[in-house]
């Protein structure tokens, strides 16, 4: 019965605890979900496609949104891409880079009714650069000084905040055309105008930053200048600007948007983009080689120091004596060392002379009588060869003693 008793008090423990740890579970779920909130979060991030090398791609989406017919490329193709009478071109890029046959050709094609959107060169002085046929044949003069030609434009519209564009942009002037529309005054120059031309315009920007895609929160900063570094098209103010650019022809033909890939080359890509792998592979490389280097310094070695060894002291009284005819003096130390050591291990074989003696050494070394007979008679003072054979072989013979 105490048996009996014991497991059911310790069946009853375990279905207590169960119970315990249901009930916390229970309520801290219970608790979660009471003050759970679900928020939801927008993460910008960077371009990808074409809209990381078209600064216009942004432009492009909304005139398609608003069922406007675009061509975006990336060079102007007048050949391949002939403009309608009805449509827009929209050159972004260094109009200096147009040659003189395509500037006659996009005005004649203004004359017919088309509409030019065209933007002033930046970079440095204007005199030192190419020049640029079509702001010749528009009659428009550059403007190079600093005396507040670079400062930036206010722009307001109605139930928006204050705002400023054209900043630091190259500003320009009328050389003996009237426009239609401009902005900006005689003294520090004009940062757009219109021009009528035949049937068409010729709208003049100083620049078109508020036409580019901007650069979203977040997201990587293009080093390349493939996308503006301000909000672009992001800003109210901008999209109404970009309307009243594109006002002419907006809505009866295609906008044609050229725009110049900036896509950077790839050795820029990697050191600005894969330095999390090649930096730590050449610092793992500088280790390697600092260890693997032996020293630092001129590649001639260091000039031996003098020695005093007793045994290069010995070696060349040797050969001293050796050159000047005294092979038989050294022979006989090398044969006295022998069979003074001989007496000391075997005193029977050193007892011994001649053949009895030869025949007990054969035996003891393993080689033949000749070979030993030869090796303990001195060699003649003329025979190099069998000097060293003899010498070599006593000294082999001491040795196995």
């Amino acid at each position: 019965m105490n048996a009996v008793a014991k497991r059911d008090l310790r069946g009853a423990r375990g279905g207590l605890l169960a119970a315990g740890v249901v009930a916390v579970v229970v309520v801290a779920l219970a608790w979660f979900l009471h003050n759970y909130i679900r928020v939801e979060r927008e993460f910008p991030l960077p371009p990808r496609g074409e809209a990381a090398y078209n600064p216009l791609y942004a432009l492009k989406k909304a005139l398609q949104a608003d069922g406007v017919r675009v061509e975006s490329r990336q060079r102007l193709d007048l050949s391949a891409h002939a403009p309608g009478p009805r449509d827009t071109v929209l050159v972004f890029g260094d109009p200096r880079a147009m040659s003189p046959p395509d500037a006659r050709r996009l005005l004649a094609w203004v004359e017919r009714g088309g509409h030019l959107v065209l933007r002033t060169p930046h970079g440095v002085e204007w005199d030192k650069q190419l020049s640029a046929p079509l702001f010749g044949e528009l009659q428009l003069v550059l403007r190079n000084d600093d005396d507040g030609s670079r400062e930036c434009v206010p722009y307001q519209l109605e139930g928006e905040e204050r705002h400023i564009e054209f900043c630091g942009a190259r500003r320009f002037g009328f050389a003996g055309v009237v426009p239609e529309l401009a902005w900006g005054d005689l003294k520090h120059g004009y940062v757009y105008a219109r021009l009528a031309r035949g049937e068409g315009h010729v709208d003049v920007l100083a620049d078109m930053d508020f036409l580019t895609n901007g650069r979203s929160e977040g997201a990587a900063v293009n080093l390349f200048g493939g996308e503006s570094s301000g909000s672009g098209l992001r800003d109210v103010p901008h999209r109404a600007l970009a309307r009243q650019v594109l006002a002419p022809n907006y809505g009866r033909g295609t906008v044609h948007l050229v725009y110049a890939a900036q896509m950077p080359s790839l050795w820029s890509l990697l050191l600005a983009r894969g330095w999390p792998v090649w930096l730590p592979l050449a610092l793992a490389l500088g280790a390697w080689l600092w260890l693997r280097a032996r020293r630092f310094g001129p590649q001639r070695p260091a000039p031996v120091a003098e020695r005093r060894s007793l045994l290069e002291h010995v070696r060349a009284s040797g050969e001293h004596l050796f050159r000047y005819g005294r092979g038989p003096l050294l022979y006989a130390a090398v044969r006295a060392a022998f069979l003074a050591r001989l007496r000391r291990r075997d005193p029977l074989a050193a007892s011994l002379s001649g053949e009895p003696q030869l025949a007990l050494l054969a035996e003891r070394f393993k080689l033949p009588a000749d070979a030993l007979r030869k090796a303990l008679q001195a060699p003649a003072s003329h025979d190099k060869a069998a000097f060293r054979d003899r010498i070599s072989l006593l000294i082999e013979l001491r040795s196995r003693l």
